[in-house]
């Protein structure tokens, strides 16, 4: 420990470190506690700071002056980090544990206060600014690896596709030219009089300059302000990145992803002839949202809803090799999902001549929250109105049978629970569910739990959806607090897999040490998100809105509750990852929840383990809320 400085001194001190946050937030003892710890030290230019090989880190530089730069390992996915005075590293490190994926250099001549992990730590526990300034950099990596899932998921979804067909083929010859000394705003109006995305500047023998998109507009032209009379060769993005006409649509979509394109020019030697776009790409594929939903909906019979169930598997595949994100991805799942359901309890009801408007279609579990990934299975049920539902119930039970068979069919395994509408403890009236509902809330068993909680999640899915509303009211609460209790003990159940020093801890299957991403991740973050909005009676169903509506209930602060739903979301595209890719290590069939450790990037394996200590935090949180007694 460093000897405490004179008070002028440490006046001083404190004073510049108030001037950035988050010690600007930080009550004075904190901020004090970290300044008396700190040791300054000089670095000139190119010197290393911290790197890789320095193996854990074992302390928090604050800069003081000057510039420094994060390269290589994460920092290269993120374009490379540049710290400047005020700023902290290696945070994500210090919160893991672990050592720098990057190599920290001077930029300049700088200086620094080192502070070591253990106050900075110490600190933390009781200063909720430095906390949530962590969980930001945690946050940060999470975001990286989103992206980088994204970028993996372009690749297998183009493997997927026919994509040889040459450029030649494939481009668009109609293509908005004009020259370099063009004012901008005609060549702006011009992209709006054709609808064209984009204008491509050449030279009098027709040689690609540059070329400027609609989002080039909002960065070149709109944020700076520049003046609409300047030559668009001012503000045109260059070099041109293009291809010819014997590349491939898979070189074009490689291209528009190591760069991040959304147009790629085509040339015959130097000559612009064509061009080709991020749609013109995916277009390839005739799958889309609305061509699956209207063929569903259109659907006459039974087998014509069942060939729909792989094309949404494929759509599933296409729609993540575009980048679409788990959270939009599983919901759109979830939705053409709904509408197969719903087009075979259609069919079924009118073969079997029951009205729907007299009963519902219930959606549990993943389905119920609108999170459903490509491996699942079923969890409905069926609410009707009767005022004799002992005499109606078996005619509903025939069509729960019909439809679960047909789902069965359809790639719905049945579920090994028995959660399903042929099963009468799921297919009740209006008035037993409530009944049900009130039960389990003021005196369920341990027994009940086990069986009942994914009914919370309960969604109407075809027929009448007004009978499922009194369902959600009661799923709001108020429950009990021994029910909350079980609930609790519940949601503990299973353990992230963590040693004891925080690194991942792998189970063997046939050999192969892996995990499983639902029962031992996303599992975690549902059973806690299901206690707390029900503990909050907060109205909301999918995962990621429990997460952020009940923790600011609670009062936690936002980049807690945001790293909660954050690291949910990381763990869905994980296994939506693996499920995607029926050549991924452990996969059988479609895929499942598995995944070998050997078969994750380094990006992946560290955001898994942060992922898997936010779990960690929360069932920390959920047992001081709900066990301590």
């Amino acid at each position: 420990m460093p000897e405490r400085p004179a008070a002028q001194l440490l006046s001083q001190e404190l004073a510049l470190w108030r001037r950035h946050a988050p010690f600007d937030a930080m009550a004075e003892a904190d901020v004090q506690a970290l300044v008396l710890a700190a040791e300054q030290a000089y670095f000139g230019p190119e010197e290393v700071i911290t790197q890789p090989a320095d193996g854990p880190a074992t302390t928090m530089f604050v800069v003081k002056s000057g510039v420094v730069v994060a390269q290589h390992g994460l920092a290269d996915l993120a374009g490379g980090w540049q710290y400047e005075a005020g700023d902290c590293f290696p945070m994500a490190a210090l919160m893991q544990g672990r050592a720098v994926t990057a190599t920290y250099r001077a930029d300049s001549d700088v200086f620094v206060w080192r502070v070591p992990t253990e106050v900075v730590q110490q600190v933390a526990a009781r200063s909720p600014p430095l906390a949530a300034h962590l969980s930001e950099r945690v946050l940060q990596l999470i975001q990286l690896a989103g992206r980088e899932q994204a970028r993996q998921a372009t690749q297998a979804a183009l493997a997927q596709q026919s994509m040889e067909r040459p450029l030649g083929e494939l481009m668009r010859t109609k293509v908005l030219t004009v020259g370099p000394d063009m004012p901008l705003e005609l060549a702006l109006r011009a992209m709006s009089q054709r609808r064209v995305g984009s204008v491509v500047v050449v030279d009098a023998a027709q040689r690609p300059l540059g070329i400027l998109t609609r989002d080039d507009v909002l960065d070149r032209v709109t944020l700076p302000q520049r003046p609409l009379h300047l030559a668009i060769g001012e503000v045109m993005s260059r070099p041109v990145r293009a291809l010819s006409i014997q590349h491939s649509a898979q070189d074009a979509a490689l291209l528009m992803s190591r760069y991040t394109l959304r147009h790629v020019v085509v040339v015959d030697g130097e000559r612009l002839v064509g061009i080709v776009s991020e749609r013109d790409l995916f277009a390839l594929s005739r799958l889309s949202v609305q061509r699956v939903s209207g063929e569903l909906r259109a659907a006459e019979d039974v087998p014509a809803v069942l060939e729909q169930a792989p094309r949404i598997r494929e759509l599933a595949r296409l729609l993540a090799g575009q980048g679409v994100g788990a959270k939009t991805l599983t919901g759109l799942i979830a939705h053409l999902n709904d509408l197969l359901t719903e087009r075979l309890v259609q069919l079924h009801a009118q073969a079997l001549d029951l009205d729907l408007e007299q009963a519902a279609w219930l959606a549990f579990g993943s389905e119920g929250r609108g999170e459903q990934t490509i491996a699942t299975d079923q969890d409905n049920g069926i609410v009707f109105v009767s005022d004799a539902p002992d005499t109606d119930r078996p005619r509903w039970l025939a069509l729960g049978r019909a439809v679960c068979g047909s789902l069965n069919e359809a790639g719905f395994p049945l579920c090994k629970g028995g959660v399903m509408a042929s099963n009468p403890d799921c297919c009740r009236s209006v008035q037993e569910w409530r009944e049900a509902f009130l039960g389990w809330l003021s005196q369920g068993t341990p027994e009940d739990l086990l069986r009942v909680s994914i009914f919370f999640d309960a969604r109407a899915v075809a027929g009448q959806a007004q009978l499922a509303q009194p369902l959600r009211e009661l799923a709001r609460g108020p429950a009990s607090p021994r029910f909350l209790r079980l609930m609790a003990e519940n949601a503990l159940r299973w353990k992230p897999p963590l040693s004891w020093r925080g690194a991942l801890d792998p189970q063997e299957r046939d050999g192969v040490a892996g995990l499983d991403l639902k029962a031992q991740g996303t599992a975690m973050f549902v059973e806690a998100a299901r206690l707390m909005a029900l503990a909050q009676g907060v109205d909301a169903v999918g995962t990621r809105e429990r997460l952020l509506r009940a923790g600011e209930a609670l009062g936690v602060a936002e980049a807690e509750r945001t790293g909660w739903a954050a690291a949910f979301e990381f763990l869905q595209g994980l296994r939506l990852q693996v499920q995607l890719d029926p050549e991924a290590p452990g996969a059988s069939g479609l895929g499942g929840n598995w995944v070998p450790i050997a078969g994750l990037n380094d990006l992946d394996r560290r955001t898994l383990r942060v992922s898997l200590r936010v779990a960690q935090r929360l069932q920390q949180r959920v047992q001081l809320d709900h066990l301590r007694a």
